[in-house]
């Protein structure tokens, strides 16, 4: 199995084999806990005028999601788990874009299976790909706003290639240095109405979930499907 650590918009482009497209803060964190609150449907979207136009086609659909971490006009929720995790989204159909993540995965074309990717379901991840057995993994680190890479993003993809590799990899030492990196942002009083701190708590709970996310596209869509581990 060969695997390869990758970044960005670039690196998204580059995948092939199985594609883990990760966005610990925030986006595929969110889209864990939309799942778990009963979510029967997640649309991965890179262009937010797509976002819009779904939701004018389809009023009683969900728009959830950032631009430049906060609330785009008009749409019901941010991309923030602490704000999201005590609402019941049973049988509701969610839209979802994000100025990092769901670009990734859109790009991410040239992949045979394309996954999300957090710590909340990393050890999920590693054991759905031990299942696959694929010859090739790209793990693509979306970073911040895919203009720079981020601890928390670099260091899942390498908690799971540890993983894969039956290597150790100390997530308890992991955490404490995103806490005091690019996770400091989480922390600032400004931006608490939309980046609230208990979001680093929430995205960085390893294991919290079984099952991972597969995106299959139809209809031009990118649509996620739970697949439990």
């Amino acid at each position: 199995m060969e695997i390869n650590i990758l970044h960005l918009l670039e690196g998204a482009k580059k995948a092939r084999g199985l594609a883990v497209v990760i966005d610990v803060f925030r986006a595929f964190s969110v889209t864990c806990y939309l799942i778990d609150n009963g979510a029967r449907e997640i649309i991965s979207v890179a262009d937010i005028d797509i976002a819009y136009e779904l939701k004018r086609n389809h009023p009683e659909y969900i728009l959830i999601g950032e631009r430049n971490e906060m609330v785009p006009p008009g749409f019901d929720y941010g991309n923030s788990p602490t704000h999201l995790q005590h609402i019941d989204f049973t049988g509701k159909t969610i839209v979802h874009t994000t100025s990092s993540g769901t670009q990734g995965l859109v790009n991410a074309s040239n992949a045979s299976i394309r996954i999300t990717g957090s710590f909340v379901n990393a050890p999920a991840i590693a054991r759905y790909i031990q299942d696959q057995k694929p010859s090739q993994v790209s793990l693509v680190c979306m970073g911040y706003a895919m203009q720079h890479p981020t601890e928390e993003d670099t260091f899942c993809a390498e908690y799971i290639k540890a993983t894969l590799e039956n290597k150790n990899a100390d997530f308890n030492q992991m955490k404490e240095i995103i806490r005091n990196t690019s996770g400091q942002r989480l922390f600032k009083p400004e931006n608490q109405s939309f980046s609230p701190a208990g979001d680093f708590e929430l995205c960085t709970q390893l294991g919290k979930f079984n099952f991972v996310l597969k995106a299959k596209e139809t209809n031009g869509l990118l649509r996620l499907t739970q697949i439990i581990i």
